[in-house]
């Protein structure tokens, strides 16, 4: 594959099902978000990275059965990698991966937009990729701080943007990430 860009896809596994704070109907923008970066990627020929986050004896555990693909989420990875810590570069393979496979730019979507999608956005920046934050293919779930308020997914999301933008990523739409794999793909 001559293509310079990855899409990687971070954590979008049944796991989080398992969690409590866990809410369908909030998940299905990102499914059909996540659902066309993934299809669109794929059309233009670039590869698809599955990340997935094993630890521990929770849902999280190799042994507890939902280490497996967030359905309907659907798509024949390039590469998948098991990761056991936030950014999806430290010891999983993926670092290799990518530079054995000329990669010099990925596109960050996952779950959870604020922990492992923005950890691994910034070591990806700090390790020389040229990164954008697709954040409407981003899922998190609201946080209640130590003085008691509560964060709105929505305040989570933009906090992570804020943070990124200009620094670490060009945070992207579904459609922007795929107009400019087109147009660095047509250069």
């Amino acid at each position: 594959m001559s293509a310079d860009t990855a899409l990687i896809v971070i954590d979008v596994q049944e796991s989080f099902r398992q969690r409590g704070y866990w809410n369908e109907a909030e998940a299905q923008p990102f499914i059909a978000n996540i659902q066309r970066l993934i299809d669109g990627a794929k059309a233009k020929g670039l590869p698809v990275v599955r990340i997935f986050h094993v630890d521990g004896d929770g849902p999280f555990a190799m042994e507890s059965g939902f280490i497996k693909p967030l359905a309907p989420v659907s798509f024949s990875a390039d590469a998948v990698f098991n990761k056991s810590r936030h950014s999806a570069l430290v010891g999983s393979g993926l670092d290799v991966w990518l530079t054995e496979n000329g990669i010099r730019k990925v596109l960050v979507s996952g779950i959870r937009t604020e922990q492992c999608c923005e950890t691994t956005t910034r070591h990806a920046s700090d390790l020389g990729y040229e990164v954008e934050f697709v954040s409407e293919a981003t899922l998190t779930f609201a946080m209640t701080h130590a003085d008691g308020r509560t964060f709105s997914a929505d305040e989570i999301k933009a906090r992570t943007e804020l943070v990124l933008a200009g620094r670490f990523a060009r945070i992207v739409t579904v459609d922007e990430a795929l107009s400019g794999v087109q147009r660095a793909m047509a250069a």
